[in-house]
Order: C-alpha cells, then structure tokens, then sequence
C-alpha cells in the first residue's frame, strides 16, 4: 500500500475488519446458495477486495461474490455439469466487463433517479435485517447471502419466521441480545468520547464476545453447536489450500453456451456494480463520485481473475459497502485490508473463525440494515412530495418480494411514468391579459413538448375566443414534435374563420420538420412586424 492509501488507516483498518467479519459468512452462505464449491465463494471475497479495489476508482466500495448472481450460477452449473466448465463463462464475463468499461457503457449509471437508489437502499435494508432474525435465534437453514424473498426451499422471509418458532438456541438468542447492547452500546455519544473506544470497535467487540459466550457455554444446555458457527473450509497445510483453488476448462470456450452465459453474467454483474457504485456515492459523507467506467475495467479484471483461479463471479455489493461506510472506512484501504483478511485468515486461521457465532454475525447486520431502512429516511422521502415517495415505496417492496435488478427495473417504470405525467401537466402555460374589448392570450410551450401534449394543447386552442390576440410563445423550447406542429398548423387555418390575431416567437432555432413555410408568416409576424397580437401580447404580457 502506498502512503495516500496509508493516510487513513486508522479509520479504514478497523472498517476493514468489521467487512471483512461480515464478508466471509456472506462468501460461503452465497456459494452455498450458487451451488458452488465453498471455497470458490472464499476466493471472490479475496479477488473482489485486492484485485478489483487496486484497479477500482470507488473510494468505499467493497465487491465480492453477489447473491444477485445466484441463481444463474445455480442454472449454469447444473447445466453444464461441470464447475471448471462454469469458470471458463466467468472469464468471458471479465472479458466483456472490461470491453464495456473501454466503451464507455458506465454512464448508465447517471441515469438512475434518486428516489429509486435510496429505494433500493431502504429494500436492501429491510432484507438484510428481516433475513438476520431467523439467524438470531439460531435457526440457520436458509444460508447467509439468501436474500430472495422466495427462497431455494421453497420457504420464504415470511414463513422462516415461522419455521424458527420450533427450533429457537438459548445459547444463539443469548449471543444475539449480547451482541446487539454492545453495538447500540458502542452508538451512545459517551462511548464514542473514550478514546479507547474509538480504536477498538464494536463490531470487534462483538465477534470476540461470541466467541468467548461460545466457549463458555459449550457443554451446557445453552451449547451453540458446530451448525450455528461460521463454516470456512479448513485445509491440513499450505498444499490443501493451494489445492482448493482451480483452473477452468480452457477447451469450453469453445461453447457458444458458454459465452452466452459469460455474456449474461457480464450483464448482470455490471448493472449490479452501477447501481451499487450509485448507491455507495450517495452514502459516502464527502460525496466523491467513482469513475463508472473506470469501475467497469476493474470489476472486469476481477471476474477475469476469478474465473482463473476457481471464484464465483464479484460485483460491488451493497451490504459491505453500507458496512464499510458505517464502521468509518475513509478510502480504498479499508476494502483491500478485508481482502487481505480474507487471504490470510482462510490461509493461516480458518479454524478460528469457524469459532464465531452466526448470532453474532446478526447483531452486526442488524444494524446495518437498520441504518439503511431508518424510519427518517421514510420521512424524508415522504416530504418530498408523492412525485419522490411513490417511486421510493415501490422500489423497496418491488425489491423485497423480487429481486434486486426486477425490483430497479419497477421502480424506474413507476419513475419514468411521473416524468411523463408531469410533462403532460405542464406542456406550456397560458397567460392573459384584458385590455378593454380585447383578449390577449401568450401560450408559453414548455422545453419538450412531445405528442403525449397533443390533447391537452388542441383543447386549449379550441377554447380561443372569437377576436381575440394570441401568442404562441416557443422561446424556452427545444424541441416540438411534428404532431404538435400539425396541431399549430391546423389552429393558423382555424384562427382566419375565428378572426383571431395569431403570431408566434422565437421558432427559428427549432426544426419546424417541414413547416417552415406554413409557419413563416407567423414567425414574421410576431418577430419582425410585430402585429397587433404581437406588440400588445409580448409587450404587456412580458412581465406576468
């Protein structure tokens, strides 16, 4: 590490640690959902915190294995009924990333509303902290990382709760309820002011206070067994470790399957890491923005990797992102310390950790989640108008009863529908002035006035009165749609029968998309001879 990547290691080794303690259940826990060897979760964990945060610009983004991709790891390993086979398709996908960030594709990423990525924090949230409860109370079927909502066994979040009722560890709940009065413990101003207490951090406190409970109430009916600890494959000497990693099968890359679903993960993964990337900006209390096709190469090099050395494949994700942020990581320093952690610990300790408590692990996702899904944050987006709330609702429950991707893709239709509503709404606005006899009327068109404006612009010309002046008034617009010209056309002939004084402004910068001849008169007759409806409109009305 270099010293701009040592400049914040007091913050960013403590964050490092906390992520890298909640990295690697959600490693294994998203092999196991992948179908995937558990080592092979293990080494995305390492690949997405050295290799993708040295080639990455993401200041606190963590990427590792992602249980977005689950599924299709699932189905692509089953069909081809060989993992080495799989691994050929996750080096395809590195390859394809990193052809993506070359072109440039990451501005994608600026095209998400705010209401929608705050909405995908909040549902995110609401899954981490739902899914964490069942682990709480030492029911640990449903594997960490599982965040659908209709899971695998054809249980869901719901139901588990349920299912939990019949097989509650006192030893689990009392590991929990310990954990969770130190982390809300460790919250309180009066701790944060003990200079002890800011080196040493809750999350640390936590996982060794589990450990310890573990220990001591091994041998009693409180016993936390074995299937309720962290599970990491242990290996008898440095041979076995090197020997859990593997090469793909090079010859497959001769299979269109493969490159399909190379191109399909290559997909998903990069939409997952945007909007992961959108999301950790928002998050990140100094407010830098990563340079998304800079992000796209790195997470391209990242899955190359994992595919040749036997990993799932990495995205940017989420949940050690939002847990690096909230344990005070300050720059990249704090993810590549958790990928060294990772490294080390499954190379040297790995019978250490599989001493750490699932409960203890809850307590710290308990609070992550919570920070993300604050009742406030529900608040806030609700006094910001219905315009922001409905998109931000239907984000968060499209994203729990779906999935990440479905649930953004909802949210950005309910969003995109507002947009267009509003500018239905408001395609001009129509102001009037009464002089005497006369009616002077300015009909002031909005920036884009598009054909979802036709009814409401025919309909307000149809109301002009008889003798009347009118303006139509296009200085603000960049752009009108031929049908709305026709309208506007088809109003001119009207007008002569009506005895209405027509003219209108400032249409020359515009493409009159073959109407520059019918409409010229008018454009003379506002911009140059300045007719009666003219002067008298555009002079008094100016002010309003």
């Amino acid at each position: 590490m270099n010293s701009g990547l040592l400049k914040n290691i007091k913050q960013d080794a403590p964050a490092g640690l906390v992520v890298f303690l909640v990295a690697v259940p959600l490693c294994l826990g998203i092999a196991l959902a992948s179908g995937a060897p558990l080592f092979s979760g293990i080494i995305a964990g390492m690949v997405g915190g050295i290799v993708v945060t040295a080639f990455s610009g993401s200041q606190l983004g963590v990427s590792g294995p992602a249980a977005g991709l689950a599924t299709i790891v699932l189905a692509a390993i089953n069909d081809f009924g060989a993992f080495d086979i799989f691994l050929a398709s996750v080096v395809v996908a590195g390859a394809i990333q990193m052809a993506l960030g070359f072109a440039r594709a990451g501005i994608i990423a600026y095209f998400f509303p705010t209401s929608v990525i705050k909405g995908m924090l909040a549902g995110i949230g609401i899954i981490i902290f739902m899914k964490q409860i069942p682990h709480a109370f030492g029911y640990d079927r449903d594997p960490e990382g599982e965040l659908a909502f209709i899971q695998k066994d054809g249980q869901n979040t719901f139901s588990e709760l349920f299912n939990m009722l019949d097989f509650i560890t006192p030893g689990a709940v009392l590991v929990a309820a310990v954990s969770l009065f130190v982390l809300i413990l460790w919250e309180r101003p009066f701790m944060k002011r003990i200079k002890i207490f800011q080196v040493v951090q809750g999350p640390l406190v936590v996982v060794a206070g589990g450990i310890i409970l573990g220990k001591v109430l091994a041998g009693t009916s409180m016993e936390i067994t074995a299937e309720h600890m962290v599970s990491i494959p242990v290996a008898s000497d440095f041979n076995g470790f090197i020997s859990q990693f593997t090469l793909p099968d090079f010859t497959a890359l001769g299979r269109w399957d493969v490159w399909l679903t190379g191109g399909i993960i290559a997909l998903v993964a990069s939409m997952e890491t945007l909007l992961c990337v959108e999301a950790t900006d928002k998050l990140d209390p100094e407010k830098r923005v990563t340079p998304t096709n800079k992000e796209l190469i790195a997470q391209g090099i990242g899955n190359f990797t994992s595919g040749l050395i036997g990993g799932l494949p990495v995205t940017q994700v989420i949940v050690r992102s939002s847990a690096n942020i909230q344990s005070g990581g300050k720059s990249r320093a704090s993810a590549l310390f958790h990928g060294i952690l990772i490294l080390l610990s499954a190379m040297l300790i790995p019978g250490v950790l599989n001493m750490i408590p699932l409960a203890s692990l809850a307590g710290i996702l308990f609070v992550v989640g919570y920070k993300l899904a604050k009742p406030a944050l529900f608040r806030q987006m609700y006094r910001e108008g219905m315009q922001q709330f409905v998109p931000f609702v239907v984000t968060v429950v499209a994203i729990y009863f779906t999935d990440l991707l479905i649930g953004i893709g909802i949210g950005m239709a309910v969003g995109i529908f507002y947009i267009l509503r509003r500018n239905y709404l408001s395609p001009y606005i129509v102001e009037t002035k009464q002089e005497e006899d006369d009616h002077h009327f300015r009909i002031k068109l909005a920036q884009n006035v598009t054909f979802l404006n036709k009814a409401s612009i025919l309909k307000t010309l149809n109301k002009m009165p008889e003798d009347s002046y009118v303006l139509i008034d296009a200085s603000d617009s960049n752009f009108i749609e031929h049908d709305v010209l026709e309208i506007i056309h088809d109003f001119k002939e009207a007008a002569r029968h009506k005895n209405i004084k027509l003219s209108m402004c400032c249409m020359k910068h515009l493409n009159l998309n073959g109407f520059e001849e019918s409409l010229n008169e008018l454009i003379v007759n506002a911009n140059v001879d300045q007719s009666d409806a003219g002067k008298n409109t555009e002079s008094e009305l100016s002010h309003v």
